[in-house]
């Protein structure tokens, strides 16, 4: 069979049809994924370097969820402090009645409420934790190992040399000694509680409010340490979100079409394509008439 002939009108109007339907097709991709740039063919510089973009955005999300999980932990440990600043301040209480109470029943009383007390600050420590990082204790031993240490990286570098990070340290052994110790005097061997007697029981009561005094020192010394990095960690969490917006908003402007833009090359496309179509129309009824004379 011959291949069928057209005449150079028809065949140019035929072409126009053809890309007008391919901008339309695309105009109306645009706007049903809001991209301009869909894939590498598109703009292969744009596609990439928006890509490279949200892959940072992520990673510094991840990055953002850690340092959040960190100001968890330290909140953990600066409430536990608090509740045993508490207990601390009701000791101590004790210890005042105790130096005013000269019967030895009634201090044998106080000082069971003492010891009572003193208990509840080593459960204090060890429940003061989060996502199982305890700043106040080890969890397997008593004040003896040191507490845990919370470290928090700000960017996605992996070189040591590039890694930006804070690491907190808990509690040393040494420092919530003395808040051990605080209630060490509590109470003798035996009947022997606070001393029974004269001077000897103001002396024993009255090292035990200095020991609480100490240990007092120290639960407002480790809070506010806390508190100074967890204000920190604030501050990279508020600057973390926002370069995550700023590195979204950098891929966006890269690929993302103008709606409004798109709409109007839409309408402009679809005119000129009915255009075409009658422009394709005069050409064949031109043929036509010559077919006629025949």
């Amino acid at each position: 069979m011959s291949d069928i002939t057209l005449s150079s009108a028809t065949r140019a109007n035929l072409l126009s049809l053809q890309s007008t339907t391919d901008l339309i097709g695309r105009t109306q991709e645009r706007l049903a994924t809001g991209l301009k740039v869909n894939s590498a063919i598109d703009d292969a510089l744009a596609f990439f370097k928006a890509r490279n973009l949200n892959s940072r955005a992520t990673d510094l999300s991840s990055l953002k969820d850690s340092i959040l999980g960190g100001i968890s932990v330290i909140k953990a440990a600066v409430q536990g402090l608090e509740s045993i600043e508490s207990v601390i301040k009701q000791m101590k209480a004790l210890a005042q009645s105790a130096i005013s109470s000269p019967e030895s029943t009634t201090r044998a009383k106080l000082a069971s409420q003492f010891n009572e007390l003193r208990s509840q600050v080593d459960n204090l420590a060890e429940d003061a934790s989060f996502n199982g990082v305890n700043l106040l204790k080890n969890s397997t031993s008593a004040f003896t190992g040191g507490a845990d240490q919370l470290t928090v990286k700000f960017n996605e570098r992996t070189d040591a040399a590039s890694v930006n990070q804070l690491v907190v340290s808990g509690l040393s052994s040494a420092d919530f000694g003395d808040i051990v110790a605080s209630a060490a005097t509590a109470t003798g061997s035996g009947t022997d509680v606070w001393g029974v007697t004269g001077a000897a029981a103001v002396t024993a009561i009255t090292a035990s409010i200095r020991a609480l005094d100490s240990a007092l020192v120290t639960v407002r010394q480790s809070a506010q340490a806390f508190g100074t990095n967890s204000a920190v960690l604030q501050i990279r969490a508020d600057f973390t979100t926002n370069l995550i917006n700023t590195l979204k908003g950098g891929a966006s402007e890269l690929v993302n079409a103008d709606l409004n833009e798109e709409s109007a090359n839409l309408l402009s496309l679809q005119t000129r394509q009915q255009l075409g179509t009658i422009s394709l129309s005069i050409a064949q009824r031109s043929e036509q008439s010559i077919l006629r004379l025949f």
